[in-house]
């Protein structure tokens, strides 16, 4: 891509190791397996990667419950296996982006052992410990992420520790210097390894409020969120207090001053707060995170006011710094189920690919996500997320959207030899890349012909956007950079419709990008159920 940096308007592939691919016949995808499709990925047509963690864990979270942020798990290798796939990525011209997790760590990291043991050890005050209430109740309300209150009692130092996940996923205390120093350090390790950017794992939980106040209560028709129900505590409450704290940015602004310290690095926020559109325009600046992205494109409102409405409001807020979008990743059910209702057609699966990569930003997209993969159905004995356990059968989990990449249509999909860590459905099989790969109109060969397509177009890949009003089910935008205009029309419906184009603007259609598209008809643009148009506004 002709950008001044290579993270601008870049499609980044999210993997998510454990169920990508497996060569040791363990039924866990490891780093090797990456190695061994790198080809995979580059003929995909993306800029590059981003690795959910693989780091030293007890895998309380799969990986997200950090013991060692130095080493990799043996689970997944070792640190040979990531200078391999690093030096092969770059040999491929992709990028390697590495998930850092910096709010919380695993409770068998060593420092949280010796801070456990006594209150004046050396890393005593490492993490957020306070006394119990005068009856012995935690400090405060603040509720877990993933249910029940957010304390958890120590009997060695005789108080409690905040975990805003799991109780195994211990939060450090950024309000202390050392803590901030030793992270720092920690990212540089990598960035000295040759690491091209950091996707920032819930970096607005970093600093918690000093001095522990109560959040305040939420109403009952307000309870939703971000992947949970409105049966889980942790909606009841506005988070004003746990997470988002006004000193979160001056701890960005070192993170960015030791990033800038190497050439064209770049870090992705995940943002989830009260308002994150908010929050992330607020971090995502010159002095700041490159890039960020949040949760409002990952609910269940597919239509096209609300996804205008989105853009807009983070493009009115955001003027200096640069969005990235996702509609699938590992923790949100897949988008041809979640956004499908019913339908997960190649075709569904084919647009909602292009209209991401359309939206002026970078991109993220999740692994299946090419294939079109829907919702895997895991029944409860094979579940292994403790989320999806506590919360069974109201809300069942993360694990359907992560189990393991079907390479052919065998029992074991060619992901492993071995037997799988999580189940894959027949229907997945079905849609395994060996399959798509002889069929010319597949998801995955329409997906890598449009990502092809869209390096071509400098208005999509760094542009401008606008809206143009249209009456629902249709998404219309124009994306415009120097001379390059491109008009962009969506039918988000399984049912044909039609727009009337503006009588100011002249159009020529575009159908190289391999998609189904729509014909302008006595000045309306028909559009097929679920067609994606492009034209050169001239």
């Amino acid at each position: 891509m002709a950008t001044k940096h290579w993270w601008r308007g870049a499609v980044i592939y999210q993997i998510y190791p454990r169920s990508f691919m497996d060569t040791n016949g363990d039924g866990v995808g490891d780093l090797p397996g990456i190695v061994e499709k790198l080809d995979y990925i580059a003929d995909l047509g993306v800029d590059a990667i981003w690795i959910s963690p693989f780091f030293k864990s007890p895998m309380a979270d799969f990986g997200y419950d950090i013991a060692d942020y130095r080493d990799v798990d043996p689970l997944f290798g070792n640190v040979e296996d990531f200078d391999r796939l690093l030096a092969g990525a770059h040999a491929r011209g992709i990028k390697v982006m590495i998930d850092q997790v910096l709010s919380h760590c695993s409770d068998q990291h060593e420092w949280f052992r010796e801070s456990r043991q006594s209150r004046d050890n050396p890393k005593a005050n490492w993490y957020v410990w306070a006394d119990a209430r005068e009856d012995g109740t935690p400090p405060n309300n603040w509720m877990s992420l993933f249910g029940g209150v957010a304390w958890r009692w120590e009997p060695r130092r005789g108080q409690y520790y905040l975990h805003n996940f799991l109780s195994a996923q211990p939060d450090l205390n950024f309000h202390n210097p050392e803590v901030q120093a030793a992270t720092l350090d920690n990212v540089k390790f990598w960035l000295d390894k040759g690491v091209d950017g950091l996707r920032l794992d819930a970096i607005n939980f970093c600093f918690h409020d000093a001095q522990l106040r109560d959040n305040p209560a939420k109403p009952a028709e307000l309870r939703v969120g971000r992947g949970f129900s409105p049966d889980n505590p942790y909606a009841f409450q506005y988070h004003y207090y746990n997470n988002t704290q006004p000193e979160n940015l001056g701890f960005l602004e070192d993170l960015r001053a030791l990033l800038d310290r190497y050439p064209d690095v770049a870090a992705l926020g995940e943002i989830s707060s009260e308002d994150s559109l908010a929050t992330t325009a607020e971090y995502v600046t010159d002095r700041r995170l490159h890039m960020g992205y949040s949760f409002e494109l990952l609910t269940d409102d597919f239509s096209a006011a609300y996804i205008r409405g989105t853009v807009e409001r983070l493009e009115d807020a955001m003027r200096e710094g640069w969005p990235c979008w996702a509609i699938s990743n590992h923790d949100v059910q897949r988008a041809v189920t979640r956004w499908g209702r019913g339908d997960d057609s190649p075709a569904l699966a084919a647009q909602l690919v292009a209209l991401v990569c359309s939206l002026r930003g970078s991109v993220c997209l999740y692994q299946g996500e090419e294939l079109g993969l829907p919702e895997a159905d895991v029944p409860f004995e094979a579940l292994q997320d403790p989320y999806g356990k506590t919360f069974w059968p109201n809300f069942k989990g993360r694990d359907g959207c992560r189990t393991p990449i079907p390479w052919n249509g065998g029992e074991g999909a060619g992901f492993s030899h071995g037997s799988p860590w999580l189940p894959i459905p027949a229907e997945h099989r079905s849609r395994s890349v060996a399959i798509q790969q002889a069929q010319p109109d597949s998801v995955l060969n329409r997906v890598r012909g449009f990502l092809r397509w869209r390096h071509a177009q400098p208005a999509l890949c760094e542009g401008g956007i606008r809206f143009l009003d249209a009456p629902e089910p249709v998404l219309v935008f124009v994306r415009e950079l120097g001379e390059q205009l491109l008009l962009a029309a969506f039918n988000l419906s399984n049912e044909a419709v039609a727009w009337e184009i503006p009588s100011d603007l002249v159009v020529e259609a575009d159908d190289s990008h391999g998609l189904l598209s729509g014909r302008i008809e006595g000045g309306e643009l028909r559009l097929p159920a679920r067609a994606v148009f492009f034209a050169r506004i001239v």
